[in-house]
């Protein structure tokens, strides 16, 4: 018969490695959300290329840009100015 699979060991032993003290929580998730906007950069500039190569004749396609890049860099800089505005 075949028995169920057992994990060698349990994930949660995991955090038992990393240095969870000596990092405070308010700098890794700074540094998590750089890691974010780097990425999200990163993608919008391939779907602009992508869409400026291959629907450069849309009447749409500046303002979405323009639309799009306003509203990430006002994300970006609401997310990590660290201020609630409720």
């Amino acid at each position: 018969m075949n028995q169920p699979l057992h994990s060698v060991s349990s994930p949660a032993t995991l955090l038992a490695h990393l240095p969870i003290g000596t990092i405070p929580a308010g700098l890794t998730l700074e540094y998590f959300l750089y890691a974010v906007f780097g990425l999200w950069a990163f993608y919008s500039i391939v779907i602009i290329y992508h869409w400026l190569k291959y629907s450069h004749d849309s009447r749409v396609a500046f303002p979405a840009i323009a639309v799009h890049i306003f509203l990430s860099i006002t994300l970006m800089a609401y997310a990590l100015s660290g201020t609630l505005l409720v």
